[in-house]
């Protein structure tokens, strides 16, 4: 019978902790983790790339002192790769070493052990004793059939292994999942989850994340960059910058020694903020045209 430990007292709670692991969280994503852990349900995480899905998962791992076990889904990612697969060299070494006098039967039985199983990210969750937090991370990249195994494990949280048996978990955990929103996941596989939408953060929510995550910087320039960053985002980009992308900024301004942003520092560094050429262009074009909006942003 699988169960689960509870963390957290109160939403408060959740809050809190995750503020002390540098993760500033608003009330919804601390509520959804909240349920999320009193409830034992996964949660699906969808938003833009670089808005800090996968970084809730780590600091959820952090603070609860889970191990953080990460299943990377990729297109092609199949069943060996994500839940287990026999170690076939190993087994030809094992038949190799038996000699042809040894009965099949008794070579059969050795084979297919636990010596010879490779554990893969999802046996490894259910199988774990220790508290552990299970990133599937971009469920959007991988095949529907792949999904409906991922739905299978969440639904159950067991593992049927032919050559071994049924491998229940004893304990339920904590289950983050993340999509990118390439494609639409399955109406099962939702329903299995809570739901949270991570999408950028307002203003004053990006300046108190560059603040905690940028050591170093001083509070107007981490308000100058939050600005500006916002105001890029209206731009028709093919790519808007992501949280990292903001982080990585703020460090370069930093490491530059830069106090305040101008037009040249701003397109000097927007090869650091944004990743696509015509991006870069309508940049530096709104840099040049619009200089009042750098020195507003100062000011």
């Amino acid at each position: 019978m699988t169960s689960h430990d509870v963390q957290f007292a109160d939403l408060d709670g959740v809050r809190n902790a995750l503020a002390d692991a540098d993760y500033l969280a608003d009330a919804g994503i601390a509520g959804i983790v909240y349920l999320a852990e009193r409830l034992g349900k996964p949660i699906l995480v969808e938003g833009p790339a670089g808005t800090g899905k996968t970084q809730l998962a780590k600091s959820v791992s952090e603070i609860t002192g889970s191990r953080l076990i990460r299943l990377q889904c990729y297109e092609g990612l199949d069943e060996s790769k994500a839940l287990y697969e026999w170690n076939y060299k190993k087994q030809l070494l094992r038949i190799q070493t038996e000699g042809s006098d040894a009965a099949w039967n008794d070579v059969e039985d050795d084979l297919f052990s636990e010596d010879f199983l490779l554990t893969r990210p999802l046996l490894e969750a259910i199988r774990a004793e220790d508290r552990v937090v299970l990133l599937i991370d971009e469920v959007d990249r991988v095949e529907v059939e792949t999904e409906a195994l991922l739905l299978e494990i969440l639904s159950e949280y067991q593992v049927s292994i032919p050559e071994l048996g049924t491998v229940e978990a004893t304990q339920v955990p904590m289950v983050f999942l993340t999509s990118n929103g390439t494609r639409e996941l399955s109406e099962a596989l939702k329903r299995r989850c809570l739901y949270l939408y991570i999408d950028y953060p307002d203003l004053e929510r990006e300046r108190q994340i560059v603040t905690a995550k940028v050591p170093g910087i001083d509070a107007n320039l981490a308000d100058q960059i939050a600005r500006i960053v916002r105001s890029i985002r209206q731009l028709d980009l093919k790519k808007d910058p992501s949280v990292s992308e903001t982080l990585d900024w703020a460090r370069t301004l930093v490491l530059l020694g830069v106090k305040q942003i101008n037009a040249e520092v701003a397109t000097e560094t927007a090869n650091v903020l944004l990743k696509y050429r015509t991006d870069i262009e309508k940049a530096v074009k709104e840099f040049a045209d619009n200089p009042d909006e750098l020195a507003d942003s100062a000011s």
